[in-house]
């Protein structure tokens, strides 16, 4: 197929989204295949269509498919073409989402892990070592796509090209995104091809190339008064651009997607309206807010459809949402945004903007937002209607019915019109609904039916409305019986496991000086195991740098409280201890970041695992006097003063304090009572910033002058110093445990004794415990009863996910507590790891739930 015929078929403009010649207005929900099992994929793709949604946007994980370098997989879960031919099947468009870089709270963003092996490779640049490496990526997934493209052969609409660029330092983003298109152009990518911006940086997200239409992510507070003004500006100057408003990610919530609408969007995509699972070693790190967050084995954010499948309430909304916009059709989806003539006057909490939405046939539609708890009215065109707390009618105002062969116009309508046919409206509404016909006003109750001005009003309550089949020529509405609810089944305990003899090979990693990072060892996913004997003689506390992502760290059988700082430095107590010592220290990766988070070191996009540096300390000096102060007013000869101890009126003006320290050794300097972040150079070099969460400074041997620049803040806690001296710990043997290795052993049989529950487990004791699961066609949910141990589990052949419980990191996502078996996938083996905290580690009960 040529580009010009495509284009014929699938096209933007600055009146709308196109497709076979026609306006379309889009509903997307986020499905991604590698989330769910294969089995469930026809079912997932049918439950989206079934909702009303005609589009679904797909990312296509890079690391998925490239599980090593050179190793590339498309086949079983990995099958992204089957996936996208089932999308097809059903009847939906597709988003196919192939960036090099995702986010989706997924491991690494999907940048394999191996990138940051190359110390000249720079992700997310226009740098040829990483081009090259997302040509090789490209050269493999482009085709699929391109053979896929609407209407030829399959669903594709659009292709994004990356993903929330504007979140990132890219220096050259024209040139990286400019190569980006240029290789989807060279492999026959001909539908629109798009760029998302994160944080409403247009230019910063596409590089303002030729060719890359931006979109927008826009998630909100559902109950702010103010999402129309700022969507409606970014109508605007995407107008300006000669585009539609693409909302390629916001939230799942229904009200909110309608205040979208009604202020110009013509792509509407809520970001994971059907949830799904992290399955194995995938999920990432770094994930919104707090550093270090870990992304959870159930990958759920409150859609449409649970991670089992089961429908919540909001998808009866969807329904509701995809017969408007399915009614108004091409009227909607040529539709202008406007103010409205008169805002709406209302005695509950609304938009301090009002949106409405201009038919170029003549009328308008008016979003009435009401974002209170109670019932409440507006005036409306002089008119008073009721509206429902926590919605958002999309009122109809002097629209000619002619489409319907309605010979009249519709002043006013106060709810939803869901449905039109010759001579009769229906409408959805839980409350009763004010319709102005040819200057006849009525009010029509719910599910009742009203003649006014001749057409007959039909209003259905919202959980009808959902269900509506069809209008009949008769003026007979046709709704679907309600679905059952669901089978709640009691939880069943396991009380007996088989507890194995043997625990996991490794693969010998031989010896190092200094620990290596477990990607250098082959371990992209999975863990690795550092040990070495050394004299703790004297020595009180030692220094981790550098670790990542969780350290189970033993000193002389001694096991301390995992370690998950992510690159921070972590003092550590070691005065129990003395002589010559075994230290093992067991790395487990959770996950690669997927944000690049400055503040932690193993939190930059591309940072690798590992145990870093484990340092003894040596010796510990408190250096928080004799800085001398350059700033504000301080002259020459500088002041002498303590660390932060500079007194001035000018707040907030940057205040340098200089010092020399020496060590004969390396050193750490430690900086106690950073709030803001602080500016922190050695020697003349270019300044490092440096943290409340990581408030170090390494310094090699030597002497040093050091210049700490702070902002002055009289109010705040004073700054204390104290250096460190430092020895390496060196000698170092490694051992390597991949996730496929880990994955073959735990789908072997080997001897093992039955044991009854509950089982108690010493702090860094592991067992392997196999678990025998009745049949289920719906799967199982696994809970743990449990205190602090961290638990993996496998079945079918596969690690399926992670659960931690006691003490442990902040959690994002779905159920952090239960694991997920899905349906004929045979077998249940874990992996138990005693955890050191306040409670002793152990296994009370196992839980199985079938899934509703």
């Amino acid at each position: 197929m040529n580009r010009t015929e495509t284009i014929e078929a699938v096209r933007v403009d600055g009146r709308g989204v196109w497709i076979d010649g026609s306006p379309r207005t889009l509903l997307c929900a986020s499905l991604f295949y590698f989330r769910l099992p294969r089995e469930q994929w026809r079912e997932r793709l049918e439950q989206v269509r079934a909702s009303g949604y005609t589009c679904v946007d797909v990312y296509l994980p890079w690391n998925f498919h490239e599980s090593a370098p050179g190793r590339w997989s498309f086949e079983g879960r990995r099958d992204v073409a089957a996936f996208l031919d089932l999308a097809h099947e059903t009847g939906l468009y597709v988003i196919a989402r192939p960036s090099p870089y995702i986010c989706s709270e997924w491991d690494g963003g999907a940048l394999p892990a191996w990138l940051g092996l190359d110390t000249e490779l720079r992700v997310r640049q226009n740098e040829p070592r990483y081009l090259e490496r997302v040509t090789a990526w490209f050269d493999q997934v482009l085709p699929l796509l391109a053979e896929r493209q609407y209407p030829a052969n399959g669903p594709v609409v659009m292709v994004q090209l990356e993903n929330e660029l504007d979140f990132f330092d890219c220096e050259d983003r024209a040139g990286y995104v400019g190569a980006l298109r240029d290789a989807a152009l060279g492999h026959g990518i001909t539908v629109p091809l798009i760029a998302c911006s994160g944080q409403g940086d247009l230019a910063g997200a596409t590089g303002d190339v030729d060719g890359v239409v931006p979109a927008c992510n826009f998630y909100p507070d559902d109950d702010s008064p103010d999402i129309e003004a700022e969507v409606r500006r970014y109508a605007g100057l995407v107008a300006e651009r000669g585009v539609p408003l693409l909302i390629t990610e916001t939230n799942r919530r229904h009200r909110t997607l309608r205040r979208l609408l009604a202020s110009g969007a013509k792509l509407i995509a809520p970001y994971l309206q059907s949830s799904g699972w992290n399955f194995g070693y995938t999920p990432s790190t770094g994930n919104w807010g707090r550093p270090g967050n870990f992304m959870s084995h159930g990958y759920d954010f409150g859609g449409y459809v649970t991670s089992t499948g089961a429908r919540r309430p909001e998808y009866a909304e969807a329904q509701v949402l995809a017969r408007v916009i399915d009614t108004w059709g091409a009227q909607l989806a040529l539709s202008e945004p406007v103010l409205a003539d008169e805002r709406p006057s209302c005695d509950f909490p609304t938009s301090s903007v009002s949106a409405a939405l201009a038919f170029p046939e003549g009328g308008r539609l008016v979003a009435v937002p009401h974002l209170g708890a109670d019932p409440g009215t507006a005036i409306v065109g002089d008119v008073p209607v009721a509206v429902a707390p926590g919605s958002c009618p999309l009122m109809a105002m002097d629209v000619p019915l002619g489409a319907w062969g309605i010979d009249a116009t519709l002043t006013l309508a106060s709810a939803d019109l869901v449905a039109a046919a010759d001579g009769v409206l229906v409408f959805s509404s839980d409350v009763p609904v004010t319709v102005v016909l040819d200057g006849t006003l009525a009010e029509v109750p719910v599910s009742e039916r009203v003649t006014v001005a001749g057409v007959t009003v039909v209003v259905l309550p919202s959980a009808e409305a959902a269900r509506l089949r069809s209008v009949d020529a008769d003026g007979a509405v046709r709704v679907a019986d309600a679905p059952r609810p669901p089978t709640e089944s009691a939880p069943t305990a396991v009380r007996e496991v088989r507890r194995r003899f043997d625990a996991a090979p490794e693969g010998p990693a031989g010896r190092h000086t200094l620990p290596p990072n477990l990607e250098s060892l082959g371990v992209y996913r999975g863990r690795g195991a550092y040990r070495t004997t050394t004299d703790l003689t004297g020595v009180d506390e030692l220094l981790l740098t550098g670790a990542a992502d969780i350290v189970d760290l033993s000193v002389g059988g001694r096991t301390h409280p995992p370690i998950a700082e992510f690159g921070a430095a972590r003092r550590i107590d070691v005065r129990d201890v003395t002589g010559s010592v075994a230290i093992e220290a067991v790395v487990e990766i959770w996950g690669h970041a997927n944000f690049d988070d400055a503040r932690l070191p193993a939190l930059r996009m591309g940072a690798l695992r590992g145990l870093g540096t484990l340092w003894k300390v040596r010796g510990t000096a408190d250096v928080s006097a004799l800085w001398t102060v350059d700033g504000h007013w301080a002259g020459n000869p500088a002041p002498t003063r303590v660390l932060g101890g500079w007194s001035s009126t000018r707040v907030a003006e940057p205040v340098t304090y200089c010092r020399t320290v020496h060590s004969p050794t390396p050193s750490a300097l430690h900086l106690h009572g950073v709030i803001e972040p602080l500016r922190v150079s050695v020697d003349g070099g270019a300044p490092e910033t440096v943290h409340t969460e990581n408030p170090w400074v390494l310094l090699p041997a030597g002497t040093h002058r050091v210049a700490v620049t702070r902002p002055h803040h009289p109010s705040g806690p004073g700054l204390r110093a104290e250096l460190l001296t430092l020895e390496a710990m060196r000698d170092w043997s490694c051992a390597a445990q991949n996730d496929e290795l880990l994955a073959e052993f735990a789908a072997r049989s080997g001897p093992a004794e039955s044991v009854r529950l509950p089982l108690t487990l010493k702090p860094g004791e592991e067992t392997w415990l196999d678990v025998d699961l009745p049949p289920s066609p719906e799967g199982y949910l696994v809970r743990l009863d449990a205190t602090q141990v961290r638990v993996t589990g496998w079945a079918g052949g596969e690690c399926v996910g992670r659960v931690w419980t006691g003490d442990r990191p902040a959690f994002s996502g779905g159920d952090p507590d239960t694991l997920w078996i899905p349906p004929g996938w045979p077998g249940l083996t874990l992996l138990a790891q005693g955890v050191e905290g306040r409670d002793a580690p152990g296994i009370r009960t196992l839980w199985l739930e079938v899934p509703t």
